[in-house]
């Protein structure tokens, strides 16, 4: 079986040979283990952190994912076809991975090879930083001394399955070390579900403001019609994986009510699921909008897209209908810092997240259509309140507070030694 890396070191292979890994370092090295690549705000978050922690120079880190392809939201996504993935790769950031898959049949359990190249990973490594929980039960069952550094993007463990159960383990063993929650509504969720209130830490959500921003007038126009949107229409963007969580029913029920009653309005969905090729998706639209084929042509299914700052900046309204899990939304915070006002229904930081620059709503489908209305009317009056927010929605200070945590935990573990 080889287990096969983007840059950086040879091939890592196992089975017919040793393993080997460069010792070259540069500060302190961090592994990040990912489930996978995959279209999402935790890993689109995540990679954000690794590549400009990386390229500081302070760090070197180097990331291991278990899979190399997902199926979710009927749709195959594949590690090298992955925007987060050559984000990486672009970085200078190794990234290898086991080679394992969710579109065929695997072992529950991973193999002696498989924790053999993990062990190596781990060894060669200062700290290591699991995306969210679920790698946890890769790294439980193997016997390195690394600190565990746990970076948890949702608010609902009960959600998690046996993920949560992997990370109490790893808390009572001792290998966690920190966690890094991304909203309060996170470490709330965790410390309520048992994880120690001394190990958690809140690092707010952050973007690169360089590339979600608003355009010119002009720019505008044209981003419109690349995505067969009038000028004039009022657009909203929803932005989210087909997924209960995300509530998928809910923002197409809101769009009837919108398209009803906003004559020029049109509605974008994009993420995983969210295209024409989900069955689910086209059974959700034919039951709500299958009566009203002239609403129905103002509904564009564009699914993933590697583009979103294009897509806020096109847009009017950014909206979030999630009923659960959610922490601090990214598609709130880009959205918003492209010019598109937020709207969300009531889950995680959303509130927060929105004050004094959007909308938070029930779920009530008639109460979210008034809202994007109203806050597509009131665009103008709050881009002022939008320009003001930039400063605190920055990666800058989200990228000193990994800092601090990982500098923090490898202190610890070598005063230890």
């Amino acid at each position: 079986m080889d287990m096969h890396a983007s840059s950086g070191p040879p091939t890592l292979e196992v089975g017919g040979g040793p393993v080997t890994l460069s010792s070259a370092t540069r500060g302190l090295r961090v592994l990040s283990l990912y489930e996978g690549f995959f279209s999402g705000g935790a890993r689109q978050l995540h990679t954000t952190v690794v590549a400009g922690l990386h390229a500081s120079g302070r760090q070197r880190h180097t990331a291991l994912s278990i899979h190399d392809e997902v199926l979710r939201e009927a749709t195959l996504q594949r590690m090298e076809d992955d925007q987060r993935y050559r984000l990486l790769r672009s970085a200078g950031v190794r990234v290898s991975t086991l080679g394992r898959s969710t579109a065929r049949p695997q072992p529950a359990d991973f193999s002696d090879a498989e924790l053999e190249v993990t062990a190596a990973h781990l060894r060669a490594s200062d700290v290591v930083m699991s995306l969210k929980e679920q790698p946890l039960r890769l790294v439980n069952r193997i016997d390195v001394d690394r600190p565990v550094v746990a970076c948890l993007h949702r608010s609902d463990p009960e959600h998690q399955g046996t993920a949560l159960g992997e990370l109490l383990h790893a808390a009572d063993s001792g290998r966690l070390a920190a966690v890094i929650c991304c909203a309060e509504s996170t470490r709330d969720a965790y410390r309520e579900a048992g994880v120690p209130a001394s190990l958690l830490r809140v690092v707010p959500n952050g973007i690169n403001l360089a590339r979600f921003r608003p355009v010119s007038g002009s720019r505008r126009l044209a981003l419109r019609a690349d995505l067969s949107v009038p000028a004039d229409a009022t657009l909203v963007v929803y932005a989210a994986r087909f997924d209960a969580m995300k509530n998928p029913g809910l923002f197409v029920a809101a769009a009837r009510q919108y398209l009803e009653r906003d004559a020029g309005g049109h509605v974008v969905m994009c993420g995983a699921g969210m295209s024409t090729a989900n069955p689910d998706l086209v059974a959700e639209l034919a039951l709500q909008l299958g009566d009203r084929p002239d609403l129905l042509a103002r509904v564009h299914a564009l699914g993933v897209r590697s583009d979103m700052e294009l897509v806020y900046a096109a847009a009017d309204v950014v909206a979030l209908t999630s009923a659960f899990g959610e922490a601090a939304p990214l598609c709130l915070i880009e959205g918003a810092m492209c010019g598109a006002i937020p709207v969300t229904t009531p889950v995680g930081d959303s509130a927060r997240i929105v004050a004094g620059i959007g909308f938070v709503t029930g779920f009530d489908p008639a109460e979210i259509a008034e809202t994007w209305i109203e806050a597509a009317a009131r665009r103008r009056e709050l881009t002022p309140a939008l320009a003001a927010a930039r400063a605190r929605f920055s990666h800058v200070r989200m990228l000193a507070g990994y800092t601090s945590v990982l500098e923090h935990v490898h202190r610890g573990a070598l005063s230890r030694v």
